[in-house]
Formats: C-alpha cells, structure tokens, sequence
C-alpha cells in the first residue's frame, strides 16, 4: 500500500552568504521531498535583526510522507548541518520553516510578510 503523501510549502531565508546557503537548501530539499518546486529568491531587508545584511528569502513547494512533527526536525537537523547556532550574533546561515502542512498552516505572521504574499502567487 501506498504512503499518503501531504502538500508542504517551506520557507527559506538566509542572512550570510546567502546564496549559498540557499543552494545547498535547495539541494537538501529536494533530496528530501517529491514533487519540489521552488520560487524565485529575493533579497529582504531584516525584521529586528542585530545584522543589517538583508535576507535571501525562498518558498519551497512539495510534498512528503512525513509527519509535521517529524519534518520540521529533519527541517531544523537540516539547518545545523548548514551550520545554524541559535546565538546571538544575528548570523542567521539558514531558517527553514514549515509554512504548511496540507490544509494547516504554521508561523501566521509570515504569511503576512510581503515577499510571502508576492512569492505564495509563483507556487
């Protein structure tokens, strides 16, 4: 029998060497999902951020066999391989969050940033 498979959109962001951290994102991901189809990146200006280097923001389309709980794990051991610390130097290497779940939603207020609502449409 066939695993169900759920409709998942991420979202990528880096504020250091941002391209890069973007692409091996983009590599990781889509070694880890189906279906995978990502939008154009574009560059943000930080939101309460001690860097002022501006963020490289992505969404990321696919879908999984993989719980919520469990995605964003792998979504987080992801972001440490990349070289993600969660202290206080505003370095921010890669952030991936779980947008969507199927029909849940996830992190409210970045569905209402801009670059979601304009990035949402290339999805």
């Amino acid at each position: 029998m066939a695993q169900k498979l759920h409709h998942i959109i991420i979202s990528l962001a880096s504020n250091y060497n941002q391209e890069a951290n973007l692409e091996a994102a983009r590599t990781q991901l889509t070694q880890l999902l189906t279906e995978v189809h990502f939008t154009s990146a574009i560059y943000t200006e930080p939101i309460n951020s001690l860097r002022s280097e501006p963020y490289l923001n992505q969404l990321c389309k696919g879908t999984t066999a993989f719980g919520p709980e469990l995605l964003s794990e792998v979504l987080k051991e992801t972001e440490k391989r990349q070289g993600r610390t969660h202290n206080e130097d505003g370095i921010v290497t890669l952030d991936l969050d779980l947008l969507q779940y199927d029909d849940q939603r996830f992190h409210h207020r970045d569905w209402e940033r801009s670059y979601v609502k304009d990035l949402i449409n290339e999805l």
